[in-house]
């Protein structure tokens, strides 16, 4: 495929003005580790919002949305549009909590929640085995998404793919630190979703697709657009609705969608002003990462369906490919090759954006924890706040390489997805609950991370996963898996939790008059304590959390509805989001007057 002159003005201008700004700010970012990983805690809410947008508007996402969409039909994206409920559970009750802990990082929550040496290795272990391995596998997601595309639209090798984008975002990263990171996702935002609704307007028009009315009467097309699955086939029901509404929302652990927050949205929540202005940011982000962004994407894999309807029509298509690479998600990259001279130079500049706004989040995240949660706890006890800022930077360095190595032997997103929300399942409860539950120690949350791990282990890399949940055959049906793993992993937590000692009246009391949880869980802390909050807000909090979530699903399949042609259900499920937001704004008035 060749690129016109102006495509190529486009895509240089945006890598310059990205690196502009990461060199703008390097001096500020670089005076001390609260600056570089946290921008001083000054960021105001909308800012920290677009943040969080653009970060999960990766590179990676519109291919998995692809890769779902064409194997399981658009009802396939409830595996992640289950995690809105997470989202704003974070919003509504977890936010204030983090602004107010004070952290540097997530990781450092652990010896302010708990105490003595379990709390301490907690801390560095959770640091290394979220920061390092699975931020690696999350980021190599990323990347490979990339090679895809560099492979399919600009005839590029994995390395050379690999070289170039990695290196650009490398030196981004290291040099800016957060608050590059922060100032340029607000232009990524932008970009990104210029690039992906172009590209959707223009692909669904192409001659071979003919039009949104004809894409919606293709036969490779129709069984597919169902928002919600096959209510006559249980077996699909279970797997791609009940599961993730019943159980995975709060069970399992993803990056950007962790139970009780966490990660790279905790880190944003803790750069805040602060808490109204952390609850501002989470809210902003989830309206917008749901509500708005996935119906390009949607649109652009139904497309593909008419014009690559298998596998071995891409393949057929674009020869080049290595076989290793071949899977559903590239279908969106194949897609991309028919735009015209210009709409395409902005839709690789706005994949860059995606590509570079992820992963620069997740390399100043990772080396956040490398930082503050490895390093200093164990070797820099001493170390100047100048010299801890190199780490970091060497640490950025180090990740993009391994990330990009392992990028090169992965096959398709899907199956990353699967393997990260398989491993972090029945550890998302703890998330949850160790706010409001004073039992809770650091052994329940280390024996959880041990236990959903190799269960994870056996069941996806033995025999003994065939031998349980085979298709035929199996002693459990196939989409028992998940839960199973859920069941054991919650019974191992639980027993370990009442089966070791519990932690100090001095930490328990010390956390309670920091954070200020109220609730039944902290009874003896709250008697003890000489200030609390006005009102235990929690379950006005989760109300606000469950009309949000009715807003938004009720606008985001609105628009769907509408594109469909169903124009009665649209307007009916835009009147639904009316009434919710009416009777939010009445909570949230009751809500923040009793938080602040």
């Amino acid at each position: 495929m060749q690129l016109a002159t102006i495509d190529y003005l486009i895509i240089f201008g945006f890598f310059a003005i990205v690196l502009g700004v990461g060199l703008y700010v390097s001096k500020s970012s670089g005076k001390d580790t609260s600056e570089f990983f946290l921008s001083g805690r000054s960021m105001p809410w909308w800012l920290l919002g677009f943040s969080m947008v653009a970060t999960t508007f990766s590179t990676d996402t519109p291919n998995l949305v692809t890769d779902i969409v064409r194997t399981n039909g658009v009802s396939g994206n409830w595996v992640w549009w289950a995690f809105l409920i997470t989202g704003l559970l974070t919003v509504f009750v977890y936010a204030k909590l983090w602004r107010r802990s004070d952290v540097n990082t997530d990781m450092e929550f652990y010896e302010l929640r708990y105490g003595g040496k379990a709390a301490r290795f907690l801390r560095w272990f959770r640091a290394f085995y979220l920061g390092v391995l699975f931020n690696i596998m999350a980021m190599s997601a990323v990347t490979l998404a990339a090679i895809k595309i560099g492979q399919v639209m600009l005839g590029l090798s994995p390395v050379e793919t690999v070289v170039i984008a990695g290196s650009i975002t490398m030196i981004f990263s290291a040099v800016g630190g957060f608050k590059g990171v922060v100032y340029t996702d607000f232009i990524l935002f932008f970009v990104a979703m210029g690039g992906a609704i172009g590209a959707a307007y223009y692909l669904v028009n192409i001659p071979e697709v003919g039009g949104l009315s004809n894409l919606m009467a293709q036969s490779n097309v129709t069984d597919k657009l169902s928002i919600l699955p096959d209510m006559n086939d249980t077996e699909s029901l279970i797997m791609l609705l009940i599961i993730p509404l019943a159980v995975q929302w709060w069970s399992a652990w993803y990056p950007g969608a962790e139970p009780g927050g966490g990660g790279y949205i905790a880190q944003r929540m803790l750069a805040a002003k602060d808490e109204n202005h952390a609850i501002g940011a989470t809210f902003f982000f989830n309206i917008m990462h749901y509500a708005l962004r996935p119906w390009p994407w949607i649109l652009v894999a139904l497309a593909s369906l008419v014009v690559y309807p298998d596998i071995a029509s891409i393949q057929a298509a674009f020869p080049n490919v290595e076989a290793g690479k071949l899977g559903h998600d590239l279908a969106y990259s194949a897609m991309l090759t028919k735009l015209p001279a210009g709409l395409l130079g902005l839709v690789l500049a706005s994949l860059g954006a995606a590509y570079m706004s992820t992963l620069s989040t997740h390399l100043n995240w990772g080396a956040s924890y490398i930082v503050n949660d490895v390093y200093r706890l164990n070797f820099g006890k001493n170390s100047s706040e100048k010299h801890l800022v190199l780490v970091g930077r060497i640490a950025t360095v180090l990740l993009m390489v391994f990330s990009a190595l392992f990028a090169l032997v992965l096959q398709n997103a899907l199956q990353l997805f699967d393997i990260i929300l398989m491993f972090g399942a029945g550890t998302g409860l703890i998330f949850i609950l160790r706010w409001f539950w004073w039992r809770i120690n650091a052994w329940s949350e280390l024996s959880a991370m041990v236990s959903s791990g190799i269960i994870s282990i056996l069941l996806n890399f033995t025999s003994l996963g065939t031998l349980l949940f085979a298709a035929e055959g199996g002693v459990f049906p196939s989409w028992f898996k998940f839960p199973f793993v859920v069941l054991i992993t919650t019974i191992v937590w639980i027993a370990v939790t009442y089966a070791t000692p519990k932690e100090t009246d001095v930490t328990l009391q010390k956390f309670y008059d920091k954070i200020k949880p109220g609730g039944p869980g902290w009874k003896k802390q709250a008697a003890a304590s000489s200030s609390s909050d006005k009102k235990w807000t929690v379950p006005s909090g989760i109300l606000a959390a469950l009309l949000s979530a009715v807003l938004i699903y009720s606008v985001m399949f609105s628009v769907g509805n509408l594109i469909y042609g169903n124009t009665t259900k649209a307007f009916s499920l835009f009147a639904l989001a009316l009434a919710m937001l009416i009777w939010l704004l009445r909570v949230w008035k009751k809500l923040k007057k009793d938080v602040f």
